[in-house]
């Protein structure tokens, strides 16, 4: 007799983007289709009003301030995670940490202070206020530390998959019996480390970002945080519920440091894995929320791996032309559109779109759905995909 495993559920959520500061801020943009995508106003860069951003229109002093952060050396990577990790705690009615797991995705983690860690005149001293926010763990940590959270504590750098894996890591805690409750997400700030190396691949657009278009001129960096609260279906009790995390899968399309294989390999195992973890077949799929960057190779291939997979693709669409790609954060910002569109019925559209060889949602559709498959690839070809059904 098999094992009967535990169903995941998300019992609580938290968001921060540039459409606004929480869940029912983030939806209303969804729902008007306006777009968080604009010049860069206090990023000190010589790519403002050359590189649209999608920047979250709080000075990281205002930030800090009004989250009482006034710990030493806290960084904007860290301040928005705080944001959005405690909207997710009270939405679920987290008020004490002892058994609490958290995984944090993240690929700038400290990076955002590269400029102050060289400027700090105490870096002679070893005694520089950012020396130990630099690294992508100290965002996970700067969270342990200020709830006191007693569980099982990990960071995720996978590139722009890193909190969709987050995500998969906490649901496999949870049935494998090592966490009783998993917060899990991830954050990033805009950094002159990834508008300057994004820009050297020459894979950063002028204008706002157009996924899946014919003539589209690549991707527009963003900024965010999001974490999901996942419990053991046996433990949530009467709490509410907004999904169910059925399925994950993620493999390594081992093709190119930046580019995936003209094939999609990477991008139709991971979807494939999902199904499969789900027990689901492509039909099933009510509606995907696309990787789709808007850049030249990671549109095209993943609309070669869905079409391999599905033969008739559902309804898709890419909500990184709303937020702009967030990086580390991408995965569980898009995992929260995922759960409201099943939550409401909403299969958000791509906006932008004019033309091209795969047709995304262009229109807001409202009709029940059942299973929403969310896709994430990162660099290095590490490739991800989650499923998330109607609790």
């Amino acid at each position: 007799m098999g094992t009967i495993l535990s169903e995941i559920v998300i019992t609580g959520m938290g968001i921060t983007t540039a459409l606004g500061r929480g869940v029912a801020a983030n939806r209303a943009a969804l729902l008007e289709e306006r777009s968080g995508i604009g010049q860069l106003e206090l990023f000190p860069t010589k790519y403002a009003g050359v590189l649209p951003c999608a920047e979250i229109k709080e000075p990281t002093a205002a930030l800090a301030e009004r989250l009482n952060a006034r710990e030493r050396g806290v960084t904007r990577t860290s301040l928005l995670a705080l944001d959005a990790f405690e909207e997710a705690c009270a939405d679920a009615g987290i008020d004490r940490f002892k058994n609490v797991s958290l995984v944090c995705g993240t690929t700038v983690g400290g990076m955002c202070l590269t400029d102050e860690l060289y400027e700090d005149a105490n870096m002679r001293t070893k005694d520089s206020a950012y020396l130990t926010s630099y690294d992508c763990g100290s965002v996970a940590l700067y969270l342990q530390e200020r709830f006191g959270l007693g569980g099982v504590i990990n960071s995720l750098n996978t590139a722009c998959s890193s909190s969709a894996n987050a995500l998969a890591f906490g649901a496999r805690l949870l049935r494998q019996g090592r966490a009783k409750k998993v917060i899990a997400g991830g954050t990033d700030a805009l950094a002159k480390f990834t508008i300057n190396g994004f820009n050297a691949l020459h894979i950063l657009s002028p204008e706002p970002c157009t996924p899946f278009d014919g003539d589209r001129k690549g991707l527009n960096l963003g900024e965010g945080a999001a974490f999901l609260v996942l419990e053991r279906a046996e433990d949530a009790g009467d709490k509410k519920v907004y999904a169910r995390l059925t399925g994950w899968g993620n493999s390594n399309d081992a093709f190119h440091p930046s580019s995936l294989s003209e094939e999609g390999d990477g991008p139709f195992l991971a979807m494939e894995a999902a199904l499969q973890k789900a027990g689901l077949q492509p039909a099933d799929i009510s509606y995907i929320n696309a990787h789709g960057t808007a850049t030249e190779n990671n549109d095209e291939v993943e609309s070669r791996a869905m079409i391999r997979l599905f033969g008739q693709v559902p309804a898709f669409a890419s909500t990184k032309a709303y937020t702009g790609h967030t990086l580390g954060a991408a995965g569980a910002v898009e995992a929260i559109y995922s759960v409201l569109s099943l939550l409401h019925g909403e299969a958000y559209p791509n906006l932008r779109f004019a033309n091209g060889s795969l047709e995304p949602l262009t229109t807001l559709r409202t009709a029940p759905l059942e299973h929403v498959m969310s896709n994430s690839f990162g660099f290095g070809g590490n490739c991800s995909s989650l499923i998330f059904s109607k609790a």
